[in-house]
């Protein structure tokens, strides 16, 4: 019976997680939204949503944590619910970064709207399917699927590099409009930050399956 409950309390721990974990997507698309639409009010349900977040983060490592302490899990029970502790961490790192598109889209909105050479829906679709991808792997138990989601970063990367290089060049030739660009360049690193995030997401799945600490494994083999 003690055993059964347990595992009862593990599935809630899951549940809680992923709750936690839509309310961090819905944050990332919102605030992509909130920027590429020069919308105030999304910028203000991601800032609500930060706050449910935060709320989320601090029920769900204080479920963790008392499990540990409580049960003492062991082998893969306890690789579980250390991954959820730093999932959890992720998820309202995610937030934060979120919030941080949204604060610049704020600023954006008292300026005048000026093209940019930089695609922000494909950097921001490619970051939501990457947490949606490292998501799925959480849900099945996918060790497999977690390992595509760290082969993804490189593109994201990438794609932060090449929005950083044009709005550099952009600032060079058209002083103008420098608070756009600057914000610009902001943006992207911010939505590079949360494809980190997905990333560690899915090394933490990876722990918790295999039992395997793969976080330096990538910058080893491209060294």
């Amino acid at each position: 019976m003690p055993r059964i409950h347990f595992q009862l309390q593990l599935a809630e721990l899951k549940d809680k997680l992923l709750a936690m974990a839509a309310l961090a997507q819905q944050a990332v698309e919102a605030s992509v939204d909130a920027y590429l639409q020069r919308d105030a009010k999304l910028c203000q349900y991601v800032s609500e949503n930060e706050t449910a977040i935060n709320t989320a983060h601090r029920d769900l490592d204080e479920m963790a944590y008392e499990l540990l302490a409580k049960e003492q899990p062991m082998a893969i029970d306890l690789r579980f619910i250390l991954a959820v502790i730093k999932i959890n961490g992720d998820l309202e790192r995610i937030g934060d970064q979120s919030m941080s598109i949204a604060i610049r889209t704020r600023d954006v909105l008292q300026l005048a709207e000026v093209p940019l050479p930089v695609d922000f829906y494909a950097m921001g679709e490619y970051a939501s399917r990457m947490i949606r991808t490292a998501l799925q792997s959480l849900l099945d138990g996918d060790a497999h699927v977690a390992d595509s989601v760290r082969l993804m970063d490189d593109e994201i990367d990438r794609m932060n590099r090449l929005a950083q290089k044009d709005l550099l060049e952009l600032l060079q030739s058209t002083p103008g409009i420098t608070a756009q660009a600057l914000n610009a360049i902001l943006i992207s690193r911010n939505l590079e930050r949360i494809a980190d995030h997905a990333t560690n997401i899915a090394t933490d799945v990876i722990f918790w399956v295999r039992g395997a600490d793969v976080r330096h494994a990538l910058s080893l083999a491209s060294d």
